[in-house]
């Protein structure tokens, strides 16, 4: 018996597509051909090829009334990707706040005699993702400031103020290279102001001839991380074909394949290994360059509790940090988020403790946290599941919230070509009739795409909705449905 009732459910799940299976009773939308978004959208789901096989979540709210005007497979748990950054976005605002920042302290354990500083200079990162080289420049100006010109004691990096775990429990070990997939740590750096922490850049140009090795140029110059260049320069015409991998458990990067003369150059972004030694290098150097020298040596370590502040850098606030985070849908920022509402609320900076937080804060948002399963803030893991109705819900109650101006300025814009206005979208749904219309997140992995977000309709309504495409076999084809979909709910 129980060999035959889970048959039937894999029929169902497989058929799942077809089926107009939904959670809450919907309204229909009249649509000018009097067939509404219900039949558009239906024979969409039943006609699509690349649904055959897949499983599709989809969840269509009105903005005033939260009322469901469609829902197909709407109750159903699925793999939400990045959309679930929509969820710890609004946590964040909600337990940290708009004007919260991070801050980065430079203390001491010694005394100034003169121009030297007799003991242990501490830089104690507290989760900042944004640190770029001048910061930590600005830093070591303010140490120069005060007329100190030599430190006779250690230079000592100090990332306790989260726990060590510094990747996410369901990370895949072979994304640990990628910028996506880089360490969580209290203290890190980035390298540009997309602010991928823990992560440089290496651009690989075409060497001056055939045969000769393409220069390889890494920035922020850093002595952290060891560049093996097995790459060739190869004629005009010739393939491109670069490949950039860190080996595991080291800062050892190889570059190997080729690249023709003449060709633009090669830009890739590589975690690194031990971000907290990245950061304290870049510290480190920046000292350097202010005529700063240091007699001991650069460790990682904690800082005293009797320790002196001398100088403190703080980030942009949260409101304006939502904009790299979001658009450009950065896995870093929503550890980090995770992690600094655990270190706020429960005085421990952990995944579990930055999701229990999440959860009871969530619950207050409206959302039923008994009906999903959160394993990280960024959705990277393919455990997580949350349903279409749910997110409907959370974007329906949070434009209730003091913070939404900063929720919904984040989310990336339809077609519009400004990186940091139409982020991860501003490829996307570029025709007339839904350029500029929706403000949505966008969301990937590999068998999943997601789309949930504002769409505002010909009508002059706003809907809010959400796609959940899972088990699928190419996910770019999931974007071109999204898309479609997007273009009916505007037509409406």
């Amino acid at each position: 018996m129980k060999t035959y009732v889970k048959l039937v459910l894999c029929i169902v799940m497989i058929l799942a597509p077809g089926l107009n299976i939904r959670g809450e009773e919907p309204a229909v939308i009249a649509a000018e051909d009097g067939g509404g978004i219900q039949h558009a959208i239906d024979r969409l789901l039943e006609q699509d090829p690349d649904l055959q096989g897949a499983l599709a979540g989809i969840s269509v709210r009105s903005l005033s009334t939260g009322k469901i005007l469609y829902g197909h497979m709407g109750d159903i748990r699925l793999r939400p990707a990045s959309n679930l950054k929509l969820l710890t976005a609004a946590a964040a605002l909600s337990v940290l706040g708009e004007d919260y920042s991070f801050k980065t302290e430079v203390l001491t354990d010694g005394v100034q005699r003169g121009k030297t500083l007799k003991g242990n200079l501490y830089l104690k990162g507290k989760g900042d993702p944004t640190l770029l080289t001048k910061d930590f420049e600005e830093m070591a100006e303010n140490i120069r400031k005060k007329g100190i010109t030599s430190i006779r004691g250690h230079l000592v990096g100090d990332d306790t103020w989260y726990d060590d775990v510094r990747y996410s429990s369901d990370l895949a070990w072979s994304d640990e290279d990628q910028y996506y997939g880089a360490q969580v740590s209290a203290l890190t750096a980035s390298p540009n102001e997309d602010y991928d922490a823990g992560t440089v850049i290496l651009e690989v140009t075409p060497g001056s001839k055939a045969g000769k090795k393409p220069a390889v140029a890494v920035s922020p110059k850093t002595n952290v991380v060891n560049v093996v260049n097995h790459a060739k320069t190869v004629p005009e015409g010739k393939k491109k074909d670069i490949e950039v991998k860190r080996d595991h458990g080291t800062n050892t990067i190889h570059i190997q394949g080729t690249i023709p003369q003449g060709a633009s150059k090669v830009r890739q972004w590589v975690a690194v290994w031990e971000t907290s030694h990245y950061a304290l290098d870049l510290f480190k150097k920046a000292l350097h360059r202010q005529d700063i020298h240091i007699l001991g040596d650069a460790k990682i370590g904690e800082t005293p509790k009797n320790a002196e502040l001398m100088t403190v850098h703080q980030s942009m606030p949260l409101s304006e940090l939502m904009i790299p985070f979001m658009k450009l849908s950065n896995n870093g920022h929503a550890e980090t988020l995770v992690k600094e509402m655990g270190k706020t609320v429960k005085k421990e900076g952990s995944w579990e403790k930055g999701l229990e937080v999440m959860r009871t804060e969530l619950e207050a948002l409206g959302v039923d946290t008994d009906a999903l399963l959160l394993r990280d803030g960024s959705g990277i893991s393919h455990i997580n599941l949350i349903s279409a109705h749910q997110i409907t819900k959370l974007l329906y109650s949070v434009q209730h919230e003091e913070w939404f101006s900063s929720y919904i300025r984040s989310l990336p814009v339809s077609g519009a070509s400004d990186r940091m206005v139409g982020g991860t979208l501003r490829n996307r749904l570029t025709n007339p009739s839904v350029k500029g219309k929706v403000r949505a997140k966008t969301g990937s992995l590999s068998t999943v795409s997601s789309l949930s977000g504002y769409i505002d309709t010909k009508s002059g309504d706003t809907l809010i909705f959400s796609i959940l495409l899972n088990q699928l076999l190419d996910d770019e084809k999931g974007q071109e449905i999204e898309d479609r979909i997007a273009e009916i709910l505007a037509a409406s």
